[in-house]
C-alpha cells in the first residue's frame, strides 16, 4: 500500500489535458511523416508528449527548452565525433561534458537533461545515419510547434476556481479563529484551551501559503493565454483579497499569542475585555460577508431564510452549537461599529488590552477596506 501511495499522485490531471496531449502527439506524428517522409517520427511524438503542459506559458517554455537542449546536444556530439575516433568512452565523456555545459549555462532541468540525451542518441544512432543531426532537430521542433499550437488553440486552461476557493477558505478560517478568540475572552480558559486557540491561529499560515500558491498558479495559467483579458480582473480581485487575508492572518495570530502569553484567570470579568470580545464577533461576522461577496447565492435558498450551509450564522456559533452570546441582529448587514475607545485600561491587564486594541484596529481596517484607502 505504501509503494502504491508513492506511485500515485494526490490529484490527477483533467481529462481535457489527456485529450490535448493525445491529439498533439498524433498530429506531430502525422505532420512529421508528411514533411520529412519519416515512417517512425519518434522524436516528434516525444516532443509533443513533453511540451503539452497545464498552461500556455509552461507549454511554450517547455518547447523552447527542449529545442535548445536538442540543438546543444547535437552540436556537442557532432564536435566530439569530428575530433575523436568512435568509442564507448567518447559517449560517456560527452555525457559528462553535456551535464557540465548545462550547469555552466544555468539551464533549466528540462534543457540540461535533454543535452546529454540528444548527444547519446547522436553518437549511437547518428553515426550510422546520414543527416541524422539535422533530421532530429527538425523533427523535435515540429513536435514542439504542433504541441504549442494545440495547447494555445484548444481550450487553454484558466485556473481561477482553485484560487477563489483557497482565498475564500483563508478568509473564513480567519473569521472562525476570530470567533474562537472571542469565546475564549468571555470564558475562563485552561492551559489546553489556550494552546488549542494558538494552534488554530497558526494553521492560518498554511492556508495563506496555499492561497498564495493558488494565485500564482492562476497567474501562470493566464500568462500568454488568449482568454486572459476576460479573466484578469477576477484574478486581480482574488489577489487583493489575499493581501487583506494575509494581514488578517498575521494580526489574528498575534492576538492569539498575546492572549495566551498574558492570560489571567480574572480576565473574562474585565468589562473592556467583554467589549473587545463583542467586536471580535462582529469582525468575524463581517469577514464572512467579505468572503461571500463573490460567491453566487444558493439557487434553492428561499428569500429571507437564514442559517443555510455556508451562511454567516455558521461562523458565529459556539462550540456546542448554540448561538454566540453576542448575536448579530441581521446576518446580511455589516456589524462592525466604530473603534472602541478605552480612556484608562485596567492596570493589571493594560498590556494585553492595548495589544488587542491595536490589532483590532488593523483587523477592522482590512475588513472595511479602510487600509486600502
Amino acid at each position: 500500500m505504501r509503494i502504491a501511495g508513492y506511485l500515485r499522485a494526490s490529484s490527477r490531471a483533467p481529462l481535457s489535458q489527456v485529450a490535448k496531449t493525445s491529439l498533439a502527439t498524433v498530429l506531430a506524428w502525422l505532420v512529421s511523416t508528411v514533411v520529412m517522409g519519416e515512417p517512425l517520427p519518434i522524436f516528434a511524438a516525444i516532443a509533443a508528449l513533453l511540451v503539452v503542459q497545464p498552461s500556455v506559458n509552461q507549454s511554450i517554455s517547455r518547447g523552447i527548452e527542449r529545442s535548445i537542449g536538442v540543438i546543444l546536444g547535437v552540436l556537442l556530439a557532432s564536435a566530439a565525433a569530428a575530433i575523436f575516433a568512435a568509442g564507448s568512452w567518447i559517449v560517456l565523456a560527452v555525457v559528462v561534458a553535456a551535464l557540465l555545459l548545462g550547469w555552466v549555462l544555468r539551464l533549466s532541468p528540462s534543457s540540461a537533461t535533454q543535452i546529454p540525451i540528444s548527444a547519446m542518441l547522436m553518437l549511437s544512432i547518428g553515426a550510422a545515419t546520414p543527416n541524422y543531426a539535422f533530421e532530429r532537430v527538425l523533427e523535435t521542433m515540429i513536435g514542439a510547434a504542433v504541441a504549442m499550437t494545440v495547447n494555445v488553440t484548444i481550450a487553454p486552461p484558466v485556473l481561477l476556481v482553485p484560487a477563489h476557493v483557497a482565498v475564500s477558505r483563508l478568509l473564513r478560517e480567519c473569521a472562525a479563529t476570530l470567533e474562537h478568540l472571542a469565546r475564549s475572552l468571555r470564558e475562563p480558559q485552561d492551559a489546553a484551551s489556550l494552546e488549542e486557540l494558538l494552534v488554530h491561529a497558526r494553521s492560518l499560515r498554511s492556508l495563506e501559503s496555499a492561497a498564495s500558491a493558488a494565485i500564482a498558479t492562476g497567474e501562470e495559467s493566464l500568462t500568454l493565454n488568449p482568454r486572459r483579458a476576460a479573466h484578469r480582473r477576477v484574478l486581480e480581485r482574488e489577489s487583493q483579497l489575499l493581501g487583506r487575508g494575509r494581514v488578517l492572518a498575521r494580526r489574528i495570530l498575534g492576538m492569539s499569542r498575546a492572549f495566551r502569553d498574558h492570560y489571567d484567570a480574572n480576565l473574562h470579568n474585565e468589562p473592556t475585555v467583554s467589549e473587545i470580545a463583542r467586536e471580535l464577533s462582529r469582525a468575524s461576522h463581517d469577514l464572512v460577508l467579505l468572503a461571500n461577496e463573490n460567491d453566487p447565492p444558493p439557487a434553492t435558498t428561499p428569500r429571507g431564510k437564514r442559517g443555510t450551509a455556508g451562511s454567516v450564522t455558521a461562523a458565529i456559533v459556539s462550540e456546542d452549537g448554540n448561538p454566540a452570546s453576542t448575536p448579530i441582529d441581521d446576518d446580511l448587514v455589516p456589524a462592525l461599529t466604530a473603534p472602541l475607545m478605552i480612556p484608562r485600561p485596567h492596570p493589571q491587564h493594560w498590556v494585553l488590552i492595548g495589544s488587542l486594541m491595536e490589532d483590532m484596529r488593523r483587523v477592522r481596517e482590512e475588513i472595511t477596506g479602510e487600509a486600502d484607502g
